[in-house]
């Protein structure tokens, strides 16, 4: 049981705000200096290395813009302009198979957006284009995103015959006054319908996304949620604080900021939904994630090949994601990418013959090292700082300023130390992120943050 003194401490701590480390360095501190060439290199680069590549795909259509969303995406009610979005898509993947060749593949993800509004045709080309110029391995996971209200027995059986193995639907809430405040109804009944039709047709690995954090949510009504959600026993859920960055994402100004939970109800709300997940027997992964024991991302944390990249916490242990589509973001050995977010700029750049690279970031100095210890810490709760620097080509005691900037989280209780070896031994879901942050040589330096509850 908290004290009242610790959750006050707590919730200091919960509203600072700090990146979600999904890469590091973290996206506001890419920059324009990267280039078609540039990115071309490094893919050529680490094709001619030979190891597996991920591939991610993004569709920035939905039919509506719900009101939290913080996605690069858009509204329409029309297929025309979804169309001619994959024809361009398939432009940009010949381009990047032209580098790259028939490089082994052995993630796909299609994010959003909603990616299954693609027409049939359009979505079979794409996928056809995939297997053709790239090596799709016979295991590879191929993933989806997956609105539930546009979820039908006749879309997930072509979801099926297209070779994905994995749908993760937004759940986000169920609770009808707050689905009103977000803009987002979907009973109970349509997850649940959506959920048949997929395992119907053979997909039986299914996530759920839920959000806490939203407007009007009460400790009592995600019980309720979760309650429902562990009832339809998805094989893994991830539980994301919902950001509220209306400076980014103006249609959140849609959201009455009065109805907005504080931050120790933020640590209220989050506890509740992980109390519910857990008694249910799924297994706590990183902060934000659970899933069923025995599931494939459980034994990634057993076994610690459990990684984060920019879906969250994954068994792609891939040091190359290809990122297509607009907005869309890549990694590789040499460095981060990210395409034009505009679709007009990339269209134009695709249609010209150039990778539509907008900005990027290459590893410098003590960027790999800084990363693998904050990946250390999202994904173990723990991290062995000296031996991470000798690993990298540095001198052991290279971070021991920011090991002793922990000395607040270490007097509360929170963090322990043995020599370099930092642990975080309590409330960790809610200050992961911010002991990662110690280790962020660029904080500060540009963008804003979501809090870290």
């Amino acid at each position: 049981m908290m004290s009242t003194e610790e959750l006050s401490a707590l919730r200091a701590f919960a509203v600072q705000a700090v990146p979600r480390y999904t890469s590091y360095p973290t996206a506001p501190h890419f920059g324009p200096g990267i280039d078609a060439g540039t990115y071309a290199g490094w893919l050529a680069a680490a094709a001619a290395a030979g190891d597996p590549v991920s591939l991610y795909l993004h569709v920035p259509f939905c039919r509506a813009i719900c009101n939290y969303c913080g996605c690069n995406t858009k509204a329409s009610r029309r297929d025309e302009p979804i169309r001619a979005y994959a024809e361009t898509l398939r432009r940009e993947i010949a381009l990047v198979a032209d580098i790259v060749g028939r490089v082994p593949v052995s993630h796909i993800h299609w994010g959003g957006g909603t990616p299954s509004l693609l027409p049939e045709d359009c979505f079979t080309a794409l996928v056809g284009d995939l297997r053709t110029r790239f090596d799709v391995r016979p295991d590879v996971e191929h993933a989806i995103e997956l609105d539930p209200r546009y979820v039908s027995a006749e879309g997930a059986r072509l979801l099926a015959r297209l070779g994905i193995t994995r749908a993760s639907l937004g759940v986000q809430d169920l609770d009808a006054a707050v689905q009103l405040a977000i803009g987002r109804v979907q009973p109970y009944k349509t997850v649940a319908a959506a959920v048949a039709a997929l395992r119907a047709a053979g997909l039986q690995a299914l996530n759920f996304d839920v959000m806490y954090g939203l407007p009007k949510q009460t400790v009592a009504t995600i019980r309720a949620t979760a309650a429902q959600v562990v009832h339809l026993r998805p094989e893994r859920i991830a539980l994301f604080g919902y950001a509220h960055v209306p400076w980014m994402k103006t249609h959140q100004r849609l959201i009455d900021e009065a109805d907005l939970p504080g931050a120790g109800e933020r640590i209220a709300l989050a506890r509740a939904a992980r109390a519910i997940f857990c008694e249910a027997g799924y297994e706590e992964i990183g902060i934000d994630h659970f899933a069923m024991p025995g599931d494939a991302l459980h034994r990634a944390r057993l076994d610690r090949s459990l990684r984060r990249n920019f879906q969250g916490y994954t068994t792609d242990t891939a040091r190359t994601l290809i990122g297509l589509g607009v907005s869309s973001i890549g990694s590789t050995p040499r460095g981060l990418v990210q395409n034009a977010s505009d679709n007009s700029a990339w269209r134009n750049a695709v249609e010209a013959g150039r990778l539509p690279v907008a900005r990027g970031k290459p590893f410098e100095g003590e960027d790999r090292l800084r990363a693998a210890v904050i990946e250390e810490l999202l994904c173990r709760f723990e991290a062995d700082v000296g031996a991470l620097a000798a690993g990298h080509g540095f001198e052991p005691y290279r971070l021991d300023a920011e090991i002793a900037s922990l000395a607040d989280l270490s007097s509360a209780g929170w963090v322990a130390g043995d020599g370099r070896r930092v642990a975080i031994v309590r409330n960790a879901p809610e200050i992961a992120r911010i002991v990662a942050s110690r280790f962020d040589a660029y904080l500060g330096r540009a963008g804003r943050h979501s809090v870290a509850v």
